[in-house]
Order: structure tokens, then C-alpha cells, then sequence
């Protein structure tokens, strides 16, 4: 349930925690489109399999593991290092930069940090193509995390220990309720930023626009 005072609900924080996808740019922009259809072709190529059947184990590698990634390494032995070089190789002229989206991350106070189930270089390619670039004090990918995703506590541990994230004064913003869930119980302030509410107990706030909730808690 969403609080009534979101500035005060915040005004402990000192360090901002952003998922990439879907939440520092808009889902209509249906970049991930591109990535699955990267996915579908790998698994055709990998496992033998026709696209029907690459696009039902896709789907189901990411409910069941957390990512597509997770389900190929653990039920097929796949390595991740080229499946991650294959699935982000997409053009990115469908994002717009985000000035003012990018002015409000700048003067929050604290640190900001990206946190992403998807890798450090494809997750820069993003920032560079919404002018978010430079404006984060760090970027973590899976690779950060020993290929571990979100929603897994393991690799929130691995990158919120690496990162030393102070986690009683921290908030996560994220596309994926279920990847709220850990940090919410680490003591971690939870937006869902998507077009529909999720009502789970561990998320505290949710926004459809990222860049106006960002202007809320700044008054």
C-alpha cells in the first residue's frame, strides 16, 4: 500500500539502488523484445530445439530460476559468458535520453548504484542511450554476482557486500516485484516501477513513472 508522504518516507536514504530494464527506461520501449528474440535463437542453435519450444523453455527458465540464464546453466550445463555476448548484441535507437530523469538520479543525495540481471557493458550501452551515463557511482551486472540472479539472496548478498550498500539507508527501485522481496526484508525502502500495481507486503511504493516519483521524494 502505497504511504501518503513519499518525501518523508525517504529522507533517510543515502544510497539509491536501479534495476536497468524497464526501469530506468520506459517498457514501451519493448527493448527486451529484442533480447528474448536473441534468447529464442541461441536455445534454437544451443539445445536443439525448434522456437515454440526455445520460447516455453525461455519463459519457464524464468519463473522457475529467476532468469533464462539460470535454467540453461543449471539443466543444461550451458556457460554464460557467450549466451550474455549473444542476447544483448541489439540496436539501441529505441531509447530517448531522459534529461530530467537524469538531473533528478544526479542530485539525490548519497550514492546510486545500477543493479542489473544483465551485464556491466550491455547495462552502459542502456545508460549511454538515455544520457544516464557517468551519473552512477557504480554498475553491477551479473557477472558481479557469479552469474547468481535477482530474485536469489545469494546475489543480492554478493553485490550489496561488494558494493558495502548501507542497507537500512537504502531504497531499490524495480521493474520485477519479486526482485523487491529480499532487499525489502534487508531493510531496504521498495518502489515497483511499472504501468501495474503489485500489492505484496514487500513492496512499499509503486510508481508507472520513474522520473515523476523521483520528483516527489525531492520536494
Amino acid at each position: 500500500m502505497n504511504k501518503p508522504n513519499p518525501s518523508s518516507a525517504f529522507a533517510h536514504v543515502t544510497d539509491w539502488v536501479f534495476d536497468l530494464d524497464n526501469t530506468l527506461y520506459p517498457p514501451a520501449a519493448r527493448l527486451f523484445d529484442q533480447i528474448e528474440e536473441k534468447m529464442r535463437a541461441f536455445m534454437v542453435k544451443e539445445l536443439g530445439v525448434d522456437r515454440d519450444e526455445a520460447n516455453h523453455l525461455r519463459k519457464h527458465y524464468w519463473e522457475v530460476h529467476g532468469t533464462t540464464l539460470s535454467g540453461l546453466m543449471k539443466e543444461h550445463g550451458i556457460q554464460p559468458e557467450q549466451f550474455l555476448i549473444d542476447v544483448h548484441d541489439i540496436t539501441f535507437d529505441v531509447l530517448q535520453p531522459a534529461p530530467d530523469l537524469a538531473t533528478l538520479i544526479k542530485n539525490l543525495p548519497g550514492r546510486s548504484i545500477v543493479y542489473t540481471n544483465g551485464t556491466k557493458p550491455y547495462a552502459e550501452q542502456v545508460l549511454k542511450a538515455r544520457g544516464l551515463d557517468g551519473i552512477f557511482d557504480k554498475v553491477y551486472g551479473i557477472e558481479h554476482a557469479n552469474y547468481l540472479p535477482k530474485p536469489q539472496r545469494a546475489a543480492f548478498d554478493i553485490v550489496f557486500g561488494l558494493d558495502r550498500l548501507s542497507q537500512q539507508t537504502a531504497a531499490m527501485f524495480e521493474d520485477e516485484a519479486r526482485n523487491l522481496e529480499v532487499p525489502h526484508d534487508m531493510g531496504l525502502r521498495t518502489v515497483h516501477v511499472a504501468p501495474e500495481p503489485d500489492h505484496a507486503d514487500y513492496v512499499d511504493f509503486h510508481s508507472d513513472d520513474l522520473t515523476d516519483f523521483l520528483r516527489q521524494i525531492s520536494r
